[in-house]
């Protein structure tokens, strides 16, 4: 795909660049959201101290440098993020709008790794303009994240400090190889992120294999933002900077292709999906006690003491129209005529005859949730005759007011964004659902699912808990 990378000038956004080219992705642009009249804006979402030498990123990579500056605020601060006017969020959609349209990609390199509020508001604008969103960091491990960076010939410096044991006269344009030590010492002591995710330090990058040009930093001076005696917080401010070309460098990031992390999970998952088609070739007739000529009714459980309730053997076979999408839009309508609300709706078992259906069935499953959909496991399975799809769906709602000092909740992990952690995440589907009763008696309940996507799964041998 083509790429245009979010860039802070900091270590996360530079490596997870790496990343993305080392998955086979082609970043075509760079893009900088940058504070009006300061050095650093109080901001929940971007890191802007160092903006003086994002400008030398366009010449260290020969690539175009889109940038805006920032005009809005943090007011939509909740878990989810919902299209505010005069919110930071929304300049970085204009941003990535202008990009799209002058360069034509496809994807946005986001280096997030532990910040669900970043993350969910990049999604929420790469979600409106079309763009799949690469964020390969995203919950690796920190300690092992910040070895591989180092290891990997990115050569970055810390300009920011903020947190116990950081001191910005000692500190501040250390490189960041030299603090690794360090860094893992107030980790183990302190508990500070040790790839500075809570806002302890942030760094800039003035090298690494993707660079052709590498940033020289000529002047800087010390800015103490405050000066607290435990933990003083201060920042470097760029005055003097310019770029020189490197003689002897790699061509090649330190990751060829081939070796990327999401890469290698796809070929294990096109490895079973082939031996799945052996065995299946191999197999003896398939038997089991379910009737395959003929679709079961849809059945319901009791509701549980706990507010569960499965809905199973939805199918579309009453559709007028006998391909995937007709019958995906039947089954949903056979859900809705039980008078079930699809906000209820916390897991979805759904089986396809075929993995060939699973883009178009996918285009109107999605049309039925909004931004936090329930968990999903979709196999493909025998069916019975002319039938392409079945859905069992898990609901859940409160039979019972929550007492006094205690309220209900429902969460949702829905990660939309191509990670290592997910690299196969192509559905509308939350990762995982929890719903809990939160006060003086909590209680709460995990579904946490994998989406298994190319796998042969007998339906006979599910049975629906009562």
């Amino acid at each position: 795909m083509k790429v245009v990378a979010l860039i802070s000038g900091g270590k996360d956004s530079c490596y997870n660049m790496m990343q993305c080219v080392s998955a086979g992705h082609r970043i075509v642009a760079l893009a900088n959201l940058r504070p009006a009249d300061t050095d650093e804006l109080d901001s929940y979402m971007y890191q802007t101290v160092g903006h003086q030498a994002i400008e030398l990123y366009a010449e260290a990579m020969d690539l175009p440098l889109y940038r805006r500056t920032i005009q809005g605020s943090s007011l939509d601060t909740g878990r989810n993020y919902n299209q505010t006017e005069g919110d930071e969020v929304e300049d970085l959609y204009e941003l990535l709008k202008l990009v799209k349209e002058k360069e034509s990609v496809d994807a946005v390199s986001v280096g997030a790794i532990l910040s669900d509020y970043q993350r969910v508001r990049v999604e929420n604008v790469c979600l409106r303009l079309g763009l799949q969103p690469l964020a390969y960091l995203w919950r690796q491990d920190q300690e092992s994240l910040l070895s591989a960076m180092i290891s990997s010939d990115l050569r970055a410096i810390l300009i920011k400090v903020a947190a116990y044991g950081l001191d910005p006269e000692k500190h501040l344009g250390k490189p960041l190889a030299d603090m690794e030590p360090y860094l893992k010492q107030l980790s183990e002591k302190y508990g500070v992120h040790i790839c500075g995710e809570g806002g302890e330090y942030e760094t800039f990058t003035l090298d690494c294999p993707l660079f052709k040009r590498k940033i020289v930093i000529d002047a800087a001076e010390t800015v103490i933002h405050s000066a607290d005696a435990f933990a003083p917080v201060g920042y470097l401010r760029f005055t003097a900077m310019h770029t020189e070309t490197i003689y002897f460098s790699l061509s090649t990031p330190a990751l060829p292709h081939g070796s990327c992390p999401c890469q290698n999970a796809i070929d294990k998952m096109t490895e079973e999906v082939e031996y799945a088609d052996q065995a299946e070739d191999n197999r003896q007739e398939f038997t089991s006690n379910c009737d395959l000529t003929a679709a079961l009714p849809a059945s319901c459980s009791p509701r549980s003491s706990r507010g569960f309730q499965w809905i199973s053997g939805i199918n579309g076979l009453q559709s007028q129209e006998s391909g995937i999408q007709g019958q995906t839009w039947a089954a949903f309508t056979q859900l809705k005529s039980k008078g079930e609300q699809m906000n209820d709706i916390v897991l979805v078992h759904l089986y396809v005859r075929s993995m060939a259906d699973f883009g178009p069935l996918n285009a109107v499953y999605k049309t039925h949730f909004g931004i936090n959909p329930p968990a999903r496991v979709c196999v493909q399975a025998p069916l019975p005759a002319g039938q392409l799809l079945q859905m069992d769906c898990l609901l859940h709602d409160w039979t019972e007011p929550p007492e006094e000092g205690c309220f209900h909740e429902k969460d949702a992990l829905h990660v939309q964004s191509m990670s290592h952690w997910a690299p196969a995440n192509i559905g509308p589907y939350s990762q995982a659902f929890r719903v809990r009763l939160q006060g003086a008696q909590q209680s709460n309940v995990l579904l946490q699912v994998l989406t298994i996507n190319a796998a042969r799964w007998d339906p006979a041998g599910f049975h629906c808990p009562q």
